[in-house]
């Protein structure tokens, strides 16, 4: 689904005002891989992304957008990075920041597929040779990837 109900609602009462939105990312990874989406909302590739649900424990937000988005089953392996994202127009005119989680994940059952409306493409794509994306999104993916035990935070 691409907007949540809550978020429906809220927007009833608030129009387009920006809103602070708790959001995840999950970074999935196999065999020097990472599972992308191609987003209908705008054409662009990125990691399986998503807001949280009221009272939603991060991790498993990640989860649920994974399987969502792609019908793929992950294990949410590490907190990789929390950041900011820029600010964001939607193409209905909402507008948004996000406080962003983002999780190293691994695959573990499943061939991904475009799962809900969210995508028009899901696909495997090898770590050297990524699609042009959001600088925001490519950090993230990078500091997924690196293996590093403790999250990294943009000072």
């Amino acid at each position: 689904m691409p907007i949540p109900p809550f978020i429906v609602d809220l927007r009833r009462s608030v129009g387009t005002h920006e809103l602070w939105l708790p959001a995840v990312t999950a970074v999935v990874l196999h065999e020097g891989r990472v599972l992308l989406v191609e987003r209908a909302d705008n054409g662009r590739w990125a990691p399986v992304t998503g807001i949280l649900d009221p009272g939603e424990e991060p991790a498993i937000g990640a989860r649920r957008e994974a399987l969502e988005e792609t019908g793929v089953e992950i294990s949410v392996d590490r907190l990789a990075a929390v950041s900011v994202s820029p600010r964001i127009t939607h193409v209905n005119g909402d507008r948004a920041v996000y406080l962003d989680l983002t999780f190293a994940c691994s695959w573990v059952a499943e061939d991904p597929y475009v799962a809900d409306d969210e995508s028009t493409d899901v696909r495997w794509w090898p770590m050297t040779d990524l699609p042009p994306m959001a600088a925001h999104m490519l950090a993230g993916i990078e500091a997924a990837a690196s293996g590093e035990s403790t999250p990294r935070f943009v000072r």
